[in-house]
């Protein structure tokens, strides 16, 4: 289970953005029935993925930066 200061970090973010991909229809149909299965949707694992990925290689984000 997330910490709080997680929880609150990710209530923050300004979902205002746009990420369009590319994706082969039968690995996004895997990733959507994935989703489903653990209670989540497509745009929160995603953006989850992406906080994971800057975390990993010590980006530091915050609001404004765009």
């Amino acid at each position: 289970m997330r910490n709080k200061a997680a929880v609150n970090e990710v209530m923050a973010e300004d979902r205002t953005a746009r990420l369009t991909i590319l994706i082969d229809p039968d690995k996004k149909k895997a990733f959507e029935d994935l989703c489903t299965r653990l209670d989540t949707n497509p745009s929160q694992a995603i953006r989850q993925m992406i906080r994971e990925f800057l975390a990993e290689h010590n980006v530091v984000w915050k609001k404004g930066d765009a």
